[in-house]
């Protein structure tokens, strides 16, 4: 299962080339792709008009999501604590929820954002980051 991020979508839906497409789909290949309520959140305050939200809408009402748990916002607050003891920062709490709800699930999470690999050095995260060149993908976990 992969949870992918909202830095990867973002990409995904602004490509005008299908390259981006399709280096995701050779990827993901056969896995089960989820994202989380917060990836929904930040994909629709990224529209700019209300077509594009209504599109973005309806296709995300599709999609299959991750919950948080009645726990995952005292241990994404505890991710964001042991980074900051160690003297790094994150972006956006977000982020930490984001990762914590992928720690719940025993999902990879696919992204392009450094904030992720800085948690992965408090948590045993298992990420990727989503890169690609000439055609074929690569992986940094």
């Amino acid at each position: 299962m992969i949870l992918v991020d909202t830095s990867v979508w973002v990409l995904i839906l602004r490509d005008r080339t299908g390259d981006v497409v399709d280096a995701f789909r050779q990827r993901v290949e056969s896995d089960v792709c989820v994202l989380s309520r917060f990836n929904q959140m930040e994909l629709l305050q990224g529209c700019k008009d209300t077509k594009e939200w209504e599109l973005l809408e309806d296709y995300l009402s599709t999609q299959i999501y991750l919950e948080a748990s009645t726990g995952t916002w005292r241990e994404a607050a505890r991710i964001y604590f042991d980074l900051r003891r160690k003297g790094a920062t994150v972006g956006s709490p977000v982020d930490c929820c984001i990762a914590q709800i992928a720690l719940e699930n025993g999902a990879v999470l696919l992204h392009r954002d450094q904030d992720f690999e800085r948690i992965a050095k408090v948590r045993k995260l298992d990420q990727e980051y989503f890169a690609w060149k000439n055609g074929i993908v690569h992986s940094s976990r």
